[in-house]
């Protein structure tokens, strides 16, 4: 299975047409994005397939999934929130079922012990073999129990004034990798991530 995930850089950055482009020129099963708008549904009309949109509450993007093959509406998972008052609203994470996986699309919070809260969270709802991909806003590595990294290892956030970060990553339970590589930026701050996974012991 090949998977492309990217952080599209709500209203300002990849539009619709750019994710059409990218699912044209690499052939994906499955397309994961974050902070997905209501007009990147447009890409069921560009390339047709099956897409589904699950919005952040209080905001105007949100998680997407879309795929060639036909996949039921996923799940969300309401994950761990930080309790200061005026943060950013509850994370989800969209769960994918398609092809006997499940894969978790997330976008997880800045805070690094949130964020790890929130993965373990994850994992307790994952049930079998699966992935976690998507922005994980982490850094340094993370160490979850049956998990393992699989992600490119390249940076992957090159945001203006800022450090550029390796944010975008991929740990997988009872799924081994083929290739991972990290794909030009385009008009977002992020660069998609692609990976090819299939079920079988991880590496």
């Amino acid at each position: 299975m090949r998977i492309v995930s990217w952080n599209l850089l709500h209203h300002v950055g990849a539009q619709a047409r750019d994710v059409a482009s990218l699912i044209e020129s690499c052939r994906p099963d499955v397309m994961l994005m974050q902070e997905a708008t209501e007009e990147i549904g447009e890409i069921a009309h560009l390339c047709g397939g099956w897409y589904y949109r699950a919005p952040m509450a209080r905001r105007t993007y949100g998680l997407a999934a879309w795929s060639r093959h036909r996949f039921e509406e996923p799940a969300t998972l309401r994950l761990p929130a930080s309790k200061v008052p005026g943060r950013v609203p509850p994370r989800l994470a969209q769960m994918v079922r398609i092809e006997g996986v499940t894969l978790a699309n997330v976008h997880l919070s800045h805070g690094q012990m949130l964020n790890r809260l929130q993965l373990r969270h994850i994992t307790r709802h994952l049930v079998g073999p699966g992935a976690i991909i998507g922005d994980y806003n982490a850094l340094g590595p993370i160490r979850l129990a049956g998990f393992h990294d699989v992600g490119p290892r390249q940076v992957t956030c090159r945001a203006s004034g800022m450090i550029p970060f390796r944010l975008d990553r991929c740990m997988v339970r009872g799924m081994e990798r083929g290739e991972a590589r990290v794909l030009w930026r385009g008009p977002s701050d992020h660069h998609p991530i692609m990976l090819t996974l299939r079920v079988g012991g991880a590496r």
